[in-house]
């Protein structure tokens, strides 16, 4: 076995990682001891993975690394080491959904995401900080406190998948699960400077009490956009007992990423054609971001399509599948949940037939909508966030520019409306603001054209690598020391005092 630093693993991509361990360059062991080293090292000062399993997964590890001197065909994410967003539930590993009331549950199956990974070789080490049910787009929870950014360990890593995003930034892991209602894989991805898709409807399908929705989703976060395909070719595919599964499998994640983008048609905006408020930092780096399309020979014109029913489509549609869920759950634990899930229930509890019929008429209309903007337009180009990541003690925006919010949806229309219009959408790291903060940009297409959407982002990569930038907490200890302080203080206590 080629002896390799134990500093440049927590580098390597998945793919990379992967075919070093097949290959017997890498054991499964090292890959595993650099991943909970990582923790070690960055863990105390954001808080990204609250359980960790680490004695059965260096059993993992041991029966991988038989696996690979036994020879023969390995699977494509053999011995690679992962740590899985709480909401998603995991087999013989506690599943809290970041909500004291299901502290102890631990499930009796792996949601699909979970049992995809697990039969692609991925080693599962422990689960990701969440907000509570995934209600929110800032993480963290009265069970486990606040997770935060590494790239400013006193700011916001963003949320749902805030643990996941926060843990790939300080190279604890190089892959990640997550998911996504209004914006929680492309959210934190843009606060964290990773990649996170959210996948067309069905490309990776929901089982269970989730199986008949349609605006959440499970997806994969990663540093490269390489990775994302790599996980998607493992994720994808149909399953009998979910009905808006695509028949599509995920070879054609395999295929060759490089495309030339020469004559691609982007429409881009600044403000969805609606007036949304974005903080101008955020407006700086991403047309920066347009001029690179540019200069890459992509045609790039101001234009939206007509999102003026996706405010109303994702918030009913929001509404009812949180009552749906979570109104039994909300009445029997009332003094246990955070108010903002109650809000949430209470929502969709409010709901008339005359709303939901509305509903299905406006979401018609942006169906309608969107596709003829695509028969213009061959990708959307927008914010991925409104603004830049924010001080982690506080619970949500409550404005941007000169535009106030009474509730923390009111910060998240950047992500919301894409979510509504029922299309696959990405977060590509595309630079850094003057204060050295990251800034994600969000680029969506037809539904079904996932394999195109990474191309197109793929490309931007390339000629960019934003996402080579690391954490400066990484690599200097006054830095990490900076974050501890801020999980011990006053002011993070203070914030479940409230």
């Amino acid at each position: 076995m080629t002896e390799r630093s134990p500093s440049t693993i927590p580098d390597l991509s998945a793919a990379e990682m992967a075919r070093l361990i097949r290959t017997g360059e890498l054991s499964a062991r090292e890959a595993v001891q650099s991943h909970f080293d990582q923790i070690d090292l960055v863990n105390p000062a954001i808080n990204a993975i609250i359980l960790q399993d680490r004695e059965g997964a260096f059993e993992a590890a041991a029966r991988a690394d038989e696996l690979t001197a036994a020879g023969g065909v390995l699977p494509p994410l053999h011995g690679v080491p992962m740590t899985h967003k709480d909401t998603n539930n995991t087999k013989g590993m506690r599943t809290t959904q970041g909500s004291v009331v299901l502290k102890d549950f631990v499930p009796d199956e792996d949601d699909v995401v979970i049992a995809r990974f697990r039969e692609a070789g991925v080693i599962s080490t422990g689960k990701s900080n969440v907000p509570e049910f995934a209600a929110g787009a800032h993480t963290f929870n009265d069970l486990f406190g606040i997770t935060t950014n590494p790239f400013a360990p006193s700011l916001s890593a963003g949320g749902s998948s805030g643990g996941v995003a926060a843990a790939l930034a300080a190279r604890i892991q190089n892959l990640g699960d997550g998911s996504d209602i209004g914006g929680s894989l492309r959210i934190p991805a843009s606060f964290c400077n990773v990649v996170g898709l959210r996948p067309s409807r069905g490309r990776i399908p929901m089982v269970g009490r989730n199986s008949w929705a349609w605006l959440g989703r499970t997806g994969p976060m990663a540093r490269e956009v390489s990775d994302i395909a790599l996980a998607m070719s493992v994720l994808a595919g149909p399953d009998s007992r979910s009905p808006l599964s695509i028949a599509e499998g995920g070879e054609q994640f395999t295929q060759r990423l490089e495309r030339d983008i020469r004559g691609l048609r982007i429409g881009w905006s600044r403000d969805f054609g609606l007036g949304i408020p974005v903080a101008p930092e955020v407006i700086a780096v991403l047309e920066r971001a347009m001029a690179v399309f540019e200069d890459l020979g992509a045609i790039v014109e101001e234009a939206a399509p007509d999102l003026s029913d996706a405010d109303e489509v994702f918030s009913t549609t929001r509404a009812f599948d949180f009552s749906m869920l979570l109104s039994d759950f909300v009445k029997q634990h009332r003094d246990f949940v955070k108010p903002e899930l109650q809000w949430n229930v209470e929502l969709g509890e409010a709901l008339t037939a005359a709303d939901l019929t509305s509903s299905a008429l406006a979401r018609t209309r942006l169906e309608r909508a969107t596709a003829t903007f695509h028969e213009r337009f061959d990708v959307f180009a927008s914010p991925v966030a409104q603004l830049l990541p924010f001080d982690a003690t506080q619970r949500f925006p409550t404005s941007i520019n000169d535009a106030h919010f009474d509730n923390y949806l009111g910060w998240l229309r950047s992500a919301t409306l894409i979510s509504a219009a029922d299309v696959p959408a990405i977060s590509v790291p595309a630079g850094f603001s003057e204060t050295g903060l990251p800034v994600g940009l969000q680029l969506s297409m037809p539904h079904g054209k996932d394999f195109d959407l990474l191309q197109v982002a793929f490309a931007f990569e390339q000629s960019t690598h934003f996402a080579l930038t690391k954490p400066t907490m990484l690599t200097s200890a006054e830095r990490r020391n900076e974050g501890k302080r801020f999980q011990e203080s006053a002011a993070v206590r203070g914030f479940f005092d409230e």
